[in-house]
């Protein structure tokens, strides 16, 4: 299972390091310590960003546009087919569906809570592991 540190986690989220931190004083994911670094699980922060996207869906304001069509995020759902898969990735305010083999999935050994990028060209969508 991956897992983020409050800063990773605020670049994923979109937000300053210091809204991150202000989210798990709250409550609003869950954190554990590993000596003086915060640490959030790859699933936990995948829920977390399906939520606020879902909070912002309403927000006219939200930016829609990405920079060289690539969308950084975190997985929040894979299904998989016989032959085919969908992969969810949440990416700030976007959510990007991508419709691929099952293979290949597996050979990106893709779960919830792992880091990805979607690359967007034309009526293509790659996706991208660090």
């Amino acid at each position: 299972m991956e897992s983020y540190t409050i800063g990773q986690a605020a670049r994923l989220l979109g937000v300053s390091v210091d809204t991150a931190r202000r989210w798990a004083d709250a409550e609003r994911f869950p954190t554990r310590r590993e000596g003086n670094r915060r640490i959030v699980d790859g699933p936990d922060l995948a829920a977390f960003c399906a939520a606020v996207a879902q909070e912002d869906a309403g927000d006219e304001d939200a930016p829609y546009t990405s920079a060289r069509n690539a969308f950084p995020g975190i997985v929040t759902a894979v299904k998989l087919g016989t032959v085919d898969a969908q992969v969810e990735i949440q990416a700030g305010p976007h959510r990007v569906v991508s419709l691929l083999t099952r293979e290949a999935v597996e050979e990106l050994g893709l779960r919830v809570g792992d880091r990805a990028t979607a690359r967007v060209k034309s009526t293509s969508v790659f996706v991208d592991r660090p």
